[in-house]
């Protein structure tokens, strides 16, 4: 006599078929939900349980749950585990917490050398203390249960975000000034007058410790199809370092620059006196500038006293050196043409970084300032 199914028959609808077909074959998904549309598009299909745990390899049980829970609840429902199911959590909630409260200490703060926790390490920790916290099941914690706890609570204490605290009362005021500064420059530039005769506006800061690098033998060139890099010997010979000090014109994309062994307030006189040379002697040099001690030094302020209502400096703020366009001249000079360059001694190096400023001078380039001016109340 032919096998009778018992079990009713699983009727599916167009639309759940076609969603059950493509989970089927789907390469993304979870393999327990593909494997569940594999077993109610067969058993669909007229296939028996034994059958289709052959053809799946897999047992009878899993099939008969998973077709049972398709005809009680639905097909689609029938893909996720119902709630209450898997095996009862053996660390507890409040163990968790503890072992995250560990994890934002710093291990020298219980004792130890480190100055960061490692998985190991936190767990060794764990393993040994618990009991006596009253967190007997992390007994037996391991490394992996410790990353997982703390990825859930996304909590990263191997690593270090640095950050920069804000340690000038008057950062706001001052930082409202420099950002005044370029919204007139802004203005100035829509207004059509990009060079003024009353008015120039500079961005200014030094870029210390440029240091001087001889190969100690040549480079070899790229070769195509062999060596796609130029090759360099990682040896290499120290003839001191350099100072940079630039300042970008906010209006007309000039770079004013000074390379000098140091950066004293000698240095930084030479380059105001050199800047007083290029405007004309009826415009106000506005420059925005940081707190470094040689810009207020008796010998600056003993040159700046023989050019009365020349110059206007702009402070930013301390730890606001971010707020200084020029920094954005530096890190993109830092890319390009101090990466890696050598050079045989400190004037040839020099040469090389003042003709650099001679190539951009010759197509300068406006640099501007956008962020936070839309926040500034108008006077």
């Amino acid at each position: 006599m032919p096998f009778q199914r018992t079990r009713a028959r699983l009727v599916l609808t167009a639309e759940v078929e076609s969603r059950l077909s493509t989970l089927a074959h789907s390469r993304t998904a979870s393999a327990q939900q593909v494997e569940r549309a594999q077993i109610l598009l067969a058993y669909a299909a007229g296939e028996s349980i034994s059958a289709i745990a052959r053809r799946l390899g897999t047992n009878r049980p899993k099939i008969e749950r998973s077709v049972d829970k398709a005809l009680q609840i639905g097909p689609l429902a029938a893909l996720e585990d119902l709630p209450g199911r898997g095996k009862p959590a053996a660390i507890t909630s409040e163990a968790r917490a503890w072992l995250v409260s560990l994890a934002c200490q710093k291990p020298k703060d219980l004792g130890y050398a480190a100055e960061l926790w490692t998985t190991r390490l936190l767990a060794s920790h764990v393993r040994q203390h618990c009991t006596a916290q009253g967190h007997p099941s992390l007994q037996r914690l391991a490394r992996g249960t410790v990353s997982k706890i703390l990825r859930h609570s996304q909590v990263r204490p191997h690593k270090i975000s640095y950050y920069l605290e804000r340690r000038d009362p008057d950062f706001e005021a001052k930082m409202a000034q420099v950002l005044y500064v370029y919204r007139e420059v802004h203005i100035l530039r829509e207004a059509g007058k990009a060079v003024s005769s009353q008015l120039a506006v500079l961005s200014y800061d030094e870029k210390p410790g440029i240091q001087v690098l001889e190969n100690t033998t040549p480079d070899l060139a790229p070769v195509p199809g062999r060596h796609p890099s130029l090759g360099r010997d990682h040896e290499y010979i120290r003839h001191g370092t350099l100072s940079l000090l630039a300042g970008i014109d906010l209006l007309t994309g000039h770079v004013h620059g000074l390379v000098a062994d140091r950066h004293r307030s000698r240095e930084f006189v030479d380059f105001l006196q050199r800047v007083d040379r290029f405007y004309p002697a009826s415009a106000t040099i506005r420059i925005i500038l940081d707190n470094h001690s040689a810009h207020l030094s008796k010998e600056t302020r003993a040159y700046l006293a023989t050019v009365p209502n020349r110059f206007d400096f702009v402070f930013t703020p301390k730890h606001g050196s971010w707020l200084n366009l020029v920094e954005s001249f530096f890190a993109k000079l830092a890319k390009t043409l101090l990466r890696g360059i050598r050079g045989a001694s400190k004037a040839e190096l020099r040469e090389r970084i003042e003709r650099h400023l001679q190539e951009l001078n010759q197509e300068p380039v406006v640099m501007k300032w956008t962020y936070g001016l839309e926040s500034l109340s108008v006077a």
